[in-house]
């Protein structure tokens, strides 16, 4: 598979691809620049949590799992994060497991009715 394309361009260009991709709701592509901008940049957060989200509407939900816990483990208070994690394991059928991150969420956004 030639993936010249997906792979070309600075770091900034790649982001941009892949935001335009996502926007186009071409989640698979999106997550195919992603991927290799995330193994150059793994500290960043904009660019793993984007492809999280592009794993997540792809169906790729294990996918997701990995990069939204990775974020959780390294920064525990990312509400956006926390959310879209107990979102990806409710799509699993993973209730018990998701409810915990749910209820961290909306107490981290400040609404403490779910908590």
């Amino acid at each position: 598979m030639n993936t010249t394309y997906y792979d070309h361009g600075t770091p900034a260009e790649r982001w941009e691809r892949a935001r335009m991709f996502f926007d186009a709701k071409d989640y698979a592509a999106a997550a195919r620049v992603l991927g290799a901008l995330v193994e150059e940049v793994p500290e960043q957060t904009g660019p793993r949590l984007l492809l999280a989200r592009a794993y997540y509407h792809s169906a790729q939900l294990r996918r997701a799992e990995t990069e939204l816990r990775v974020l959780v483990e390294r920064d525990p208070v990312e509400h956006y994060a926390r959310l879209m994690l107990g979102r990806t394991l409710e799509r699993q059928g993973r209730q018990a497991e998701a409810e915990s991150h749910l209820r961290i969420a909306s107490a981290l956004a400040g609404d403490f009715e779910r908590v």
